[in-house]
């Protein structure tokens, strides 16, 4: 393989791709290979190519569910405002710290509950589902500055090297 130059906009000298990999594992474990044999590993960078979109439906998304996804959202943060009142004896000596998170709690929860279940109505059902959304790439590329990328090349061209 032959490396190609590449100059990346976050970086301060010219790179090089020294592998290709089809998936972020592999490039991880290159650069792992590369860790291994000493390699300052500083001087390397993994970047994905081709990017895309990719949004797993994990389920249908009922008023009762938006407001329990809402609710427990609304329960921590509750829980933390009021921990934090405690904890600085903003309201002290009336209340403990761990009464206020307990009261901040269930004010959470039902002001979440009350929100999600009106937003939920709101959308008209334009959006009945839920989902987790990321990123995914084609291919990623190990990219080693120019000063070190012959000596990044040599190692990854090692039997015992992570194919690439």
């Amino acid at each position: 393989m032959t490396p190609t130059p590449h100059h990346h906009p976050t970086t301060r000298s010219p790179q090089r791709v020294v592998a290709s990999c089809p998936t972020y594992t592999a490039a991880e474990q290159a650069v792992d290979h590369l860790s291994d044999q000493g390699f300052p590993v500083e001087h390397v960078a993994i970047v994905g190519r081709g990017l895309h979109s990719y949004e797993k439906v994990t389920g249908r998304l009922t008023w009762a569910r938006a407001a329990g996804y809402q609710a427990v959202g609304g329960a921590i943060l509750g829980a933390l405002f009021g921990w934090i009142l405690g904890l600085f004896d903003l309201v002290n000596p009336l209340v403990s710290g761990a009464l206020l998170a307990l009261y901040g709690a269930i004010t959470g929860a039902v002001i979440g509950a009350v929100m999600g279940a009106v937003a939920h109505a709101l959308s008209g059902g334009r959006r009945d589902f839920a989902s987790v959304s990321a990123f995914r790439a084609d291919s990623y590329d190990v990219l080693v500055d120019d000063a070190h990328a012959d000596q990044a090349a040599q190692l990854l061209a090692t039997s015992g090297a992570p194919r690439t």
